[in-house]
């Protein structure tokens, strides 16, 4: 897939960049952290410059994210979750509350964490949708959504920069850092689950 990518983005420089980081969030195997490196190195023997790559990386980021959001307020909203809660709730012992109480959470803390969640592999991408189904203000999550773009943006073309011809090193350590973000995902969701479990059960 790197080769396909890095052929693309020869191809077509600023607009390339921009597709594919818009295609990345809404199909979040494609990785950023192979597009945005090399974007960093074209600048090293191309026309293309470190400010126009980041920023039609961060337009690209935006516009897929705003996409994922759409989803999210159109197709899955609180209503239609708590009408599937109705229907099949019971079998995993959810109410319409728990719904709630959920979406009153995100309400409280949805900002923030769209913007660190900007900056972790996947997640980056899928933390839209919620944002979305919970009704977001819609400026607030472009200007969250579109610092914490920023931030993962600069990091990695500027590695991409400074490694140069060397750049798929970063690939190597991103992985380590995707293993790593991942296994805290997945341990934080089994602890969310059994303090779940042990309160409905009190």
């Amino acid at each position: 897939m790197h080769n396909w990518i890095t052929d693309f983005l020869e191809q077509y420089g600023y607009i390339g960049i921009f597709l594919m980081i818009a295609f990345e969030n809404i199909f979040p195997p494609i990785p950023s952290e192979a597009i945005l490196p090399f974007g960093g190195f074209m600048t090293t023997y191309t026309s293309v410059t470190v400010p126009g790559v980041i920023a039609a990386a961060t337009g690209g980021s935006v516009a897929g994210a705003l996409i994922l959001y759409g989803i999210g307020r159109l197709f899955l909203n609180t209503e239609k979750l708590e009408r599937l809660v109705d229907r099949w709730g019971h079998l995993l012992r959810v109410k319409k509350e728990d719904i709630r109480r959920a979406d009153a959470w995100f309400d409280k803390y949805g900002y923030w964490t769209v913007l660190f969640c900007r900056m972790i592999p996947l997640v980056r991408s899928l933390i839209s949708i919620p944002a979305g189904m919970s009704r977001m203000n819609i400026v607030v999550f472009l200007i969250f959504t579109t610092i914490g773009t920023l931030i993962w943006n600069i990091l990695l073309v500027s590695l991409g920069v400074m490694l140069g011809e060397s750049w798929e090193d970063i690939l190597y350590y991103f992985k380590l850092y995707s293993t790593g973000a991942y296994s805290l995902i997945a341990i934080g969701l089994v602890i969310f689950i059994i303090l779940f479990l042990r309160k409905r059960r009190k």
